[in-house]
C-alpha cells in the first residue's frame, strides 16, 4: 500500500519539492494510516486535530492519541476545541455540516499561519462512493456525480485510491493504534445508512461495484469537463457581469429552455437547484417583475432580461451634510465645491456631475434612499413628478430603483443622484455661484 500511496501522490501531482503538508488527523483509522504513510515517506508534515466536543471524554481521548503520535515523531501539533452543537444551532445547520465548516476553516487558517503548502485529508475510495450515492439520492448535476477530486485547491486526498479494506489491512499489518467512533456503526445518519444498508445490497448485485462506480465517476468527470466548457462559452454570450449584479439575455437563452440540464448548470451558481428549474422557467416566460428567490440571490425578470442580485436587503443609507466641506466624507462623492459663475462657465454634461444654484441649497443637505411618495420637478419641467413614475418612464429595473439615492435640501428633492436634478435648483442667468458635486457611484 505504501508504494500505491507514493504512486498516487505522484500521478496526481499532489506534492511538490519542498512542500510542507499539514495532516488533518482525527484519530480514526483512516487518518492514522494516512499519517503513518506520510511519516514513513520523509515528507515534512505537521498534524492538525479538531476536537468537536461531541463525544465527551471519548473526544478528549481521540485528541490525546493524536497528540502522542506527534510527540513520538517530534513533529508540530496543532489542536482546536469547537463547541459544534452550539455553532450548528446558531447557524441553523446540521451538526455534520457545522463540523465540516469549522474543520476546513481552521485547517486553512492553521496552514497559512504556519506556512504549510497543502492540507491532507484522509477520504478513501469508499467515502467517495458514499458521497456519490448521497448526491444521487438528493439530486445533483453532473459535478455531483464526478466524486471527490484528488486535489482541490490546497486540499489533497492521498487515500482516494484505497478501499476501507486496504486501510484496515495496513493498520493491522503495521500495528497502528487508532480510535473507533462508535457512531460510525449506527444508522442514524444518511451516510451510515448508505454504508451499512445500501452498499452491501449493491455489492450482492455486482461484487465489483466499488471499481465499477469509481470508473463511472471518472467518465462523468470527463463529461463534466466538456459540459463546463460549453456552459462557460454560453455564459460568456448571455451573461453580462456588472459590479453589483448580473444581467442575462433572455432572447439568447430561449433556444435552451427545453434543456433543463443546461439551465441548471448555467444557474446553479445563483442558488438554483433541480427542484426550482420549472419555477425559474416560469419567471423567464412571465411578466416583468416576476422573480424567484434562492438562498443566495434574487432573479428578477425585466423585459427581455433577467437581473440577478444578492439576496440581502437594500442598504438603508442616510447622511446629513452640514456644510460643503462635509460632502467628500460620503462614500461615492468624489468632490464638492462652490464656484463663481463667469462668462466662460458651462454646465458639464456628465450625469455624474450635479450643478446647482448654490444660493438655493439649504443646509443641512440629506443624502438618502428614495421613498414611496417622493416627488421632484425634473430639469426643464414645471410640473412635479413622482419618483416612482419617473423610474417607470425611464425603464428602471427593480435593482436600479432600489439602489437609487436622492439629495434632499430644505425638504425638497434636489437630485436623483447620478441621473437628473430638480428644476427648482437649476442654474439660471441670475445665478452667481454654483455648487458642483462630482460622484462615483
Amino acid at each position: 500500500m505504501y508504494d500505491d500511496f507514493i504512486k498516487y501522490t505522484e500521478v496526481n501531482s499532489m506534492i511538490g519539492p519542498g512542500d510542507r503538508i499539514l495532516l488533518g488527523v482525527s484519530g480514526g483509522i483512516d487518518s492514522m494510516v494516512m499519517a503513518d504513510l506520510f511519516l514513513n515517506s520523509g515528507i515534512v508534515t505537521g498534524i492538525a486535530h479538531c476536537n468537536f466536543c461531541l463525544r465527551a471524554k471519548e473526544s478528549d481521548m481521540d485528541e490525546e492519541l493524536v497528540h502522542q503520535m506527534a510527540v513520538n515523531y517530534n513533529i508540530p501539533f496543532y489542536s482546536k476545541r469547537f463547541y459544534t452543537k452550539a455553532y450548528a444551532l446558531r447557524n441553523g445547520i446540521s451538526v455534520q455540516m457545522a463540523a465540516r465548516e469549522l474543520r476546513y476553516r481552521w485547517f486553512e487558517k492553521t496552514r497559512r499561519e504556519n506556512r504549510f503548502n497543502k492540507i491532507a485529508v484522509a477520504h478513501n475510495l469508499n467515502d467517495n462512493i458514499e458521497t456519490l450515492l448521497i448526491n444521487l439520492t438528493r439530486g445533483t448535476g453532473i459535478t455531483g456525480l464526478t466524486g471527490m477530486k484528488p486535489v482541490s485547491g490546497n486540499i489533497i486526498r492521498p487515500l482516494l485510491f484505497a478501499t476501507r479494506e486496504d486501510i484496515n489491512n495496513y493498520a493491522e499489518l503495521h500495528s497502528i493504534e487508532y480510535r473507533e467512533d462508535k457512531s460510525n456503526a449506527e444508522n442514524k445518519y444518511s451516510r451510515n445508512k448508505i454504508r451499512h444498508l445500501v452498499i452491501p445490497v449493491l455489492k450482492e448485485i455486482n461484487p465489483s461495484f466499488e471499481t465499477t462506480l469509481t470508473g463511472t465517476a471518472a467518465r462523468f468527470s470527463g463529461i463534466n469537463e466538456i459540459v463546463s466548457l460549453f456552459i462557460e462559452e454560453l455564459r460568456g454570450r448571455v451573461v453580462q457581469q456588472h459590479e453589483n449584479h448580473s444581467v442575462i439575455n433572455i432572447r439568447m437563452l430561449r433556444p435552451f429552455l427545453h434543456n433543463h440540464t443546461i439551465i441548471y448548470e448555467l444557474f446553479k451558481q445563483y442558488g438554483i437547484n433541480s427542484v426550482m428549474i420549472q419555477d425559474l422557467i416560469a419567471v423567464i416566460n412571465g411578466k416583468t417583475g416576476s422573480r424567484i428567490i434562492t438562498d443566495t440571490c434574487r432573479i428578477i425578470k425585466n423585459r427581455e432580461e433577467l437581473i440577478v442580485t444578492g439576496e440581502e436587503k437594500t442598504r438603508s443609507l442616510f447622511y446629513k451634510v452640514n456644510k460643503i466641506s462635509e460632502f467628500h466624507k460620503i462614500p461615492g462623492i468624489v468632490s464638492a465645491e462652490e464656484m463663481r459663475i463667469t462668462s466662460s462657465f458651462s454646465i458639464p454634461p456628465d450625469p455624474c456631475t450635479g450643478c446647482f444654484d448654490s444660493e438655493k441649497i439649504a443646509f443641512p443637505v440629506i443624502i438618502r434612499n428614495w421613498r414611496t411618495g417622493d416627488y421632484f420637478y425634473p430639469l426643464g419641467m414645471k410640473q412635479k413628478k413622482k419618483l416612482s413614475d419617473y423610474f417607470i418612464d425611464n425603464k428602471y429595473s427593480l435593482p436600479e430603483k432600489e439602489e437609487s439615492l436622492v439629495m434632499e435640501s430644505g425638504g425638497k428633492i434636489g437630485w436623483i443622484i447620478g441621473k437628473r436634478i430638480d428644476n427648482r435648483f437649476r442654474i439660471t442667468e441670475s445665478t452667481s455661484k454654483a455648487l458642483i458635486i462630482k460622484i462615483k457611484f
